[in-house]
C-alpha cells in the first residue's frame, strides 16, 4: 500500500504533466460546470457519478482545497467542501501514465540535483563544487527538458 505522501506527490505530479501539457485528455467530453459538494471523501453530485466510470481520471478546476487531477477508485479522499467550480472527465491515455510514472521516478533520483545551481564532483579523496552556469542542474535538465521530446507529442498549444 502507497504510504500518504507519496500518493499526493503522484496525485499532484500528474497534475503538473497535464499543466504543463495543456492538455486535460477530455476528449471532447463536456466539463461540468457549477456548484459541487464533497462530503465524505467523495463529490455528492447525481450526474456526475452517472457519468464517472470506476478507475477513470478527473481534474476539479476553481476548488479551495482539491484542485488537481484524481483517480475514481477506492483510494479517492478528497476534502469535504463546497465550491463553485468545473469538473473535467479525462481519458488519459496509457503511455501518459507510464511516462508520468518515469518523471516521477526521476524527479525522485535528480529532483535536488535538479533545483542546484551547483555542480560537484569526487574521486581519489578530492572533492569540489562549483556554480555549473545553469540553474536547471542534473545534467543541465529539469524534468521538463529531460523529457521534453516525448512530451511534445502531448503538447497543446
Amino acid at each position: 500500500m502507497k504510504r500518504p505522501r507519496e500518493a499526493e506527490r503522484k496525485k499532484k505530479m500528474l497534475s503538473e504533466l497535464c499543466r504543463e501539457l495543456r492538455n486535460w485528455f477530455d476528449r471532447n467530453q463536456r466539463p461540468m460546470h457549477g456548484a459541487f459538494e464533497i462530503r465524505n471523501g467523495k463529490i455528492v453530485d447525481r450526474d456526475f457519478n452517472e457519468m464517472i466510470k470506476p478507475n477513470q481520471y478527473f481534474a476539479i478546476f476553481d476548488s479551495i482545497f482539491n484542485d488537481g487531477v484524481y483517480k475514481n477508485d477506492e483510494n479517492l479522499a478528497l476534502t469535504d467542501e463546497l465550491f463553485v467550480g468545473t469538473v473535467r472527465f479525462m481519458s488519459i491515455p496509457k503511455e501518459v501514465l507510464d511516462l508520468n510514472a518515469e518523471i516521477d521516478a526521476w524527479i525522485t533520483k535528480y529532483g535536488e540535483a535538479s533545483s542546484s545551481p551547483y555542480q560537484s564532483e569526487s574521486f581519489g579523496g578530492y572533492s569540489y563544487t562549483k556554480a555549473s552556469g545553469n540553474t536547471s542542474g542534473a545534467s543541465g535538465a529539469s524534468w521538463q527538458s529531460a523529457f521534453a521530446n516525448r512530451l511534445n507529442k502531448w503538447r497543446k498549444i
